[in-house]
């Protein structure tokens, strides 16, 4: 598929969309999904779908949908019971029409206050065959994700990436590869060696960034044992193109998933890092220490 660099942003929905490492065809796929969830037509919103294999997965509460008409029936149900100001709409795009990150915002008409997530989705045909969306707990408030949280002993082993394989462009799967590796052995100083010297490394359920690679390393010297994608964090699934995408990941039981998205410059060296999970599962002791660790002594 086509990895051209668009324009920076692209007008989806009345708003300005970040779309400076996607390529087209994924921006056009993605900007008509969200206007058919906005509309609340789920005949045209399922029709993103290819009906024969699709796997869609909240992967903050653990609900799995293995098949189209589950998911159909799903879809049907909250769009149903939405009223007409419920809107959803992107934000951000990094990846092609292989695969790619979708950065999203569902209004509070959806689910009673405004939730930001990210999605990562694997193509096949011109449709969706998996789609994995991460939030932050806190989002709805940690007692409300805890009461729609499944439990943890059926919580999903994968999210139909071992069936589905890897898709990823090869330099995008090597630098999540060695990023997620240097993260999870508590080497702050590897993980920082593959960021460019002007990264931005942010942490959206942290609400923290930070710009450039010496400032990032610091934060990391402090907090990496706490992180939930340091130390005992796995690798899951890559999804994206060789200007970026996104590393799924997980910490078992502390935090079974998460996403990092990552974008490249022509190196292949990583120019922005973005993390998005469920800090809800933290003890708030632990987010403070992090938050406060972002403060120069």
């Amino acid at each position: 598929m086509s990895t051209a660099r668009t324009a920076r942003t692209a007008r989806i929905m009345g708003r300005d969309v970040d779309v400076s490492r996607a390529a087209p065809d994924v921006v056009r796929f993605l900007a008509s999904y969200f206007e058919a969830k906005s509309a609340d037509d789920v005949d045209v919103l399922m029709g993103h779908f290819l009906p024969e294999s699709v796997t869609y997965t909240d992967a903050t509460l653990g609900w799995i949908f293995h098949d189209w008409q589950t998911l159909y029936d799903k879809f049907a149900e909250l769009l149903a019971a939405w009223p007409a100001e419920a809107v959803a709409w992107p934000t951000r795009i990094v990846g092609d029409f292989d695969s790619a990150v979708v950065f999203f915002t569902d209004s509070p008409e959806m689910f009673g206050r405004e939730l930001r997530a990210a999605g990562t989705v694997d193509f096949r045909e011109g449709k969706i065959v998996r789609w994995v969306d991460t939030w932050d707990g806190r989002s709805l408030t940690a007692e409300t994700a805890a009461s729609m949280r499944v439990p943890h002993d059926v919580y999903p082993a994968d999210f139909g990436e071992e069936k589905l394989g890897e898709k990823a462009a090869p330099v995008l799967r090597r630098a999540a590869r060695a990023f997620a590796v240097a993260l999870a052995a508590g080497d702050a100083a590897q993980a920082s060696s593959l960021l460019h010297e002007d990264v931005v490394f942010e942490d959206t359920s942290l609400h923290l960034l930070l710009e450039g690679r010496s400032q990032t390393r610091d934060f990391l010297d402090r907090t990496l044992a706490d992180l939930a994608y340091g130390p005992g964090s796995t690798l899951r699934h890559v999804v994206g193109s060789a200007q970026g995408g996104a590393y799924e990941w997980s910490t078992g039981g502390r935090v079974p998933a998460g996403v990092t998205t990552l974008e490249l410059d022509e190196d292949g060296t990583i120019t922005r890092v973005t993390s998005t999970w469920d800090a809800s599962l933290t003890p708030e002791a632990v987010l403070h220490r992090i938050q406060n660790a972002a403060i120069v002594p």
